[in-house]
């Protein structure tokens, strides 16, 4: 599976994560499914009401209107991102746990060095076994 994202998404994700710090960042994202590709049309940023580095619940009201407007500008739920500030950009227990979508796509931006994010793509399937998908930034 490829996962593609516009440089100009992948940056404002970026922006927003290290302006969330120390803080966990969260957000969902939507587009199109082409075979073995997910494209991202457009990115939601959301609160974490956690307000916690190693944990984040988003604000089910903020889910609600983006899956809304996804809905009314014919895009797809694909998944959703949030930030990793201390630990590298692989899905913890905690997240693989939280999965429960095995069609998602689980996105994680790894903070541990402020200057090199690292963003990784992701699949969890029933069983919790983790893929990685390819990241093709346009």
């Amino acid at each position: 599976m490829t996962i593609r994202i516009k440089r100009t998404d992948y940056n404002a994700i970026v922006t927003y994560c290290l302006d969330g710090l120390p803080d966990e960042s969260c957000g969902l994202i939507a587009g199109h499914i082409d075979g073995n590709v997910k494209t991202i049309e457009k990115v939601y940023y959301l609160t974490n009401l956690d307000h916690n580095n190693v944990h984040f619940t988003m604000d089910p009201k903020e889910q609600l209107a983006a899956v809304k407007d996804a809905r009314k500008l014919g895009l797809t739920m694909l998944g959703n991102f949030h930030s990793h500030p201390e630990t590298p950009s692989r899905p913890s227990e905690e997240d693989k746990r939280l999965a429960y979508d095995s069609a998602a796509v689980y996105m994680i931006m790894s903070l541990m060095d402020k200057n090199n994010p690292v963003l990784k793509a992701f699949a969890v399937d029933k069983e919790k076994n983790v893929t990685e998908h390819e990241i093709e930034i346009t």
